[in-house]
């Protein structure tokens, strides 16, 4: 999957819980991406914003950082 499909696909998650408020938006997008998004899309995301993450929202920026800090070497299959 492209990186720019992954990054609109995160931005639409984005923008969904935005309303939440930042800090409830950004662990409830991660959430989402840990439970339903692939290993695969996770690390291409996480890759995507390691070189820079052109695209990515405010919030889901914040979400794909925090859900690259919580991956574990056995999560990364």
């Amino acid at each position: 999957m492209s990186p720019d499909h992954l990054v609109s696909m995160a931005n639409q998650i984005a923008r969904f819980f935005a309303h939440r408020g930042e800090a409830r938006a950004v662990a409830e997008i991660a959430d989402h991406l840990q439970k339903f998004w692939d290993p695969r899309m996770r690390r291409a995301i996480g890759s995507h914003l390691a070189a820079g993450g052109a695209g990515l929202d405010p919030l889901a920026r914040k979400a794909v950082e925090a859900l690259m800090q919580d991956v574990r070497p056995s999560q990364n299959t």
